[in-house]
């Protein structure tokens, strides 16, 4: 009778232990997931995220109010997004991003689609005389912003063993016509056109293609800017904002006097006054205005060193990585945020004409906080190859 006890105590003390054992092992795999992250992308993109939040709900308060009778309409909605992207980053930070060849031209195939799929009426959404907006269902999503990350993915692949500008161009010419004749978005185009010929020139191939090009690229710029009188009239407001404040520089004289009003330590959180309707699209491509309305010089100087040690880090990434598809992928995404950051914040400063390209991490829009945050998963993967 005791050696029967004495058996059977034997196995579940034997099961307890594999139990524990493979719950440690479970364990220990979670801990060397987590215990391998670059936290110096880690730490100033939470640091952006959650700061952008905040702006968000401040920014927003009274528009949400006054459109929806709720003032917390719009950081529920950005909340919502930015608990998919973090979950979209965590998973594309544990999956092998070399497996993004085997998907890269499905998934830009995908991407495109999407973008045509805008201009159908009944699935596409015009806004401010553009057709950016994809309703899918209850939600609504901006394809532009899914086909830079596609389309990163996808050249990488491309230029990984060799150079291949033909495919390379007419995927450059299609996506760029739809973007900026088509859609009207004249940012997205100029971010995805520059993003595109970055990669192409990191992946080592002669520029003479695009000197041959590049008559024709001005003139479509020019062609983009010309056939639009809303486009006309922005250039007319770069070049003098204060003309017409009450007519067409009334969006960027705004920006102006709300980054003025924050002098050098700002009015303070929340205290913006320009947020009371008085700046357009507040909430999204001008949100640092308030930021630097509220944060004045010197915060909105600390945001921009935020940027750019996560942007050097990243690059650092790309710099440090054997691995060809790596190397340009890491660049490719690491020139996205960069390029947007550099757009958004020239326009809100007057050095170039007003844009729609939202700041990363900071302004309201699903869509782009997503793909951001997919970004910087993928980056995060490949920095555990990188020497960085």
């Amino acid at each position: 009778m005791k050696s029967a006890k004495v058996k059977i105590y034997s196995k579940k003390s034997s099961a307890y232990l594999k139990e524990s054992s493979a719950y440690s092992k479970k364990n220990y795999k979670i801990f060397k997931h987590f215990s391998g992250l670059d936290y110096s992308i880690v730490v100033p993109l939470f640091l952006l995220v959650g700061f952008g939040l905040i702006m968000v709900y401040d920014a927003s308060v009274v528009q949400a109010y006054k459109d929806f009778g709720d003032k917390y309409y719009y950081i529920k909605q950005q909340l919502l997004w930015a608990l998919l992207g973090f979950s979209g980053l965590v998973f594309c930070s544990i999956f092998p991003y070399q497996n993004y060849k085997k998907v890269a031209l499905p998934l830009f195939i995908f991407s495109f689609l999407l973008l045509i799929l805008v201009l159908i009426p009944g699935l596409g959404i015009a806004a401010g005389g553009a057709h950016r907006w994809l309703k899918l269902g209850p939600i609504t999503v901006q394809p532009a912003e899914i086909i830079k990350l596609s389309m990163i993915v996808f050249l990488a692949a491309l230029f990984e063993k060799r150079v291949r500008t033909v495919p390379f161009i007419l995927s450059l010419i299609a996506v760029s016509l739809i973007l900026g004749v088509f859609q009207r978005d004249l940012g997205s185009t100029i971010v995805f056109f520059v993003i595109a010929l970055a990669i192409y020139v990191a992946s080592g191939a002669s520029l003479m293609y695009f000197l041959f090009l590049a008559p024709f690229a001005l003139a479509g710029l020019v062609y983009f800017i010309l056939s639009s009188h809303y486009r006309r009239q922005r250039v007319i407001a770069f070049l003098d904002p204060f003309y017409d404040p009450q007519g067409y520089s009334y969006h960027i004289s705004q920006i102006l006097i709300a980054l003025g009003s924050g002098s050098l330590f700002g009015l303070g959180l929340g205290q913006s006054r320009q947020k009371f309707e008085y700046i357009p699209e507040v909430t999204t491509d001008s949100i640092f205005a308030i930021v630097g309305e509220e944060f004045g010089f010197l915060g909105a100087l600390v945001l921009i060193l935020i940027f750019c040690y996560l942007i050097y880090r990243a690059f650092k990434i790309s710099e440090n990585i054997e691995d060809r598809f790596g190397k340009l992928l890491a660049f490719g995404l690491t020139c996205w945020l960069g390029v947007q950051l550099a757009i958004n914040l020239a326009a809100m400063v007057s050095l170039i004409p007003l844009t729609g390209v939202p700041l990363p991490f900071i302004s309201y829009g699903g869509s782009a906080l997503l793909t951001n945050l997919v970004a910087v998963g993928i980056l995060l993967n490949i920095s555990r190859s990188s020497k960085a």
